[in-house]
């Protein structure tokens, strides 16, 4: 069962600088915005498109990558950073942390993405898209490469299932997010090993 934790916090912090710093990062930026500057840096960094004002963001592009680290309250960012906590390390571990980074990075970019496309006025924040970007790598492990043990798949299957409900019943959710991330997830996954089986079939042709 690859997401079960047995670190230390010392060994967690040098095993997973990555997450650890990402989690760190949103934990300062909430704390800072809700207690002393009144939400000014989720008002400036929250991803938001309409049609007749910054459609696609493009006027601000920059917020495609501050709303990733942006949280409305305190459930919010509680859940998203222990989803992070728990499930992000073994990712981490498998591609390295700078690929990680891009990474984490390029599924909330692709979820927020997501958002403008799916609909004609959104407005939004948080971790969550790169969240189910990490989901979506490991659907990749358990569905096409199986490379995940039988306990780590069914807690994959089992959080998705359970994520997708909540993400259509639950109000206020970034429906479009959730599924650009995972989406994102998935496919980066993907390319990845296609990229990898293909490095090491050109090595063994020498």
């Amino acid at each position: 069962m690859i997401f079960l934790r047995y670190e230390s916090f010392g060994s967690y912090l040098r095993m997973f600088p990555v997450t650890a710093a990402i989690i760190a990062l949103n934990i300062l930026v909430y704390a800072a915005d809700h207690l002393f500057l009144d939400g000014r840096l989720l008002d400036r960094g929250l991803f938001y498109s309409s049609p007749n004002d910054n459609y696609f963001s493009l006027q601000e592009p920059w917020r495609y990558v501050t709303a990733v680290f942006l949280h409305l309250n305190l459930q919010h960012i509680f859940f998203n950073m222990f989803s992070i906590l728990v499930f992000a390390p073994p990712l981490e571990r498998m591609l390295g942390h700078v690929k990680y980074a891009v990474f984490y990075l390029l599924c909330g970019i692709v979820g927020n993405l997501f958002s403008a496309i799916a609909e004609q006025s959104t407005a939004g924040a948080g971790a969550s898209g790169a969240i189910y970007g990490v989901f979506g790598a490991y659907l990749f492990l358990a569905l096409l490469k199986r490379t995940l043990d039988e306990n780590s798949r069914k807690t994959v299957y089992g959080i998705l299932i359970f994520g997708v409900i909540y993400t259509l019943i639950a109000p206020n959710i970034g429906i479009w997010a959730h599924f650009g991330g995972l989406f994102a997830g998935f496919v980066l996954a993907y390319a990845y090993d296609r990229y990898l089986t293909s490095k090491e079939n050109r090595r063994y042709r020498r």
